[in-house]
């Protein structure tokens, strides 16, 4: 009788799919041959494509600025300030960290977990988009189907302050 009840267990659960979907997002950060290089500040969240909401990923900036001077420069991540950046209180946990170094920065985020625990069926668009010092803003923009019934891949590249920008979704 138990060995009946195992099987039984085993077998429901080999054929009932992982609830635990996966995005994950590489950011190339290009080193720019220039005199004085300063980290860009940099914001990447998902807009649902048919209603105005807004799910944060993350927001990357200057938090060492004595008296939090790091935050005055938020605004200049244009598009992400309109989009939500302005309410935003930061820090916030999950979503702000450190300006990163030149180089391959990947995020990786599971259902069930903050920031997109709450993130409803439907298609997407995300937005990743740099601003620096002395230098330039730009903005990729990739599309994104949540839950993803399958595994997608999809990239883009910046011209000049962001590389290559990929998404990756695991089912």
């Amino acid at each position: 009788m138990k060995c009946s009840r195992l099987l039984l267990l085993a077998l429901v659960c080999a054929t009932t799919p992982g609830m635990a979907a996966e995005l994950s997002v590489k950011v190339e950060i290009p080193q720019l041959p220039v005199a004085e290089y300063h980290r860009p500040y940099i914001a990447m969240w998902l807009e649902k494509n048919d209603t105005a909401q807004v799910t944060q990923l993350a927001v990357w900036y200057d938090q060492k600025k004595r008296d939090n001077g790091g935050t005055k420069w938020l605004k200049d991540l244009r598009q992400w300030w309109r989009k939500g950046g302005r309410e935003m209180e930061v820090p916030l946990d999950a979503v702000t960290s450190a300006t990163r170094t030149p180089g391959i920065h990947t995020l990786t985020y599971s259902t069930g977990k903050a920031p997109i625990d709450k993130l409803v069926a439907g298609d997407y668009t995300l937005l990743v988009e740099a601003a620096r010092e002395g230098g330039g803003r730009e903005v990729v923009r990739l599309p994104v189907a949540w839950p993803p019934k399958e595994a997608r891949t999809a990239s883009g590249k910046g011209l000049e302050e962001l590389g290559n920008v990929t998404v990756q979704l695991k089912p």
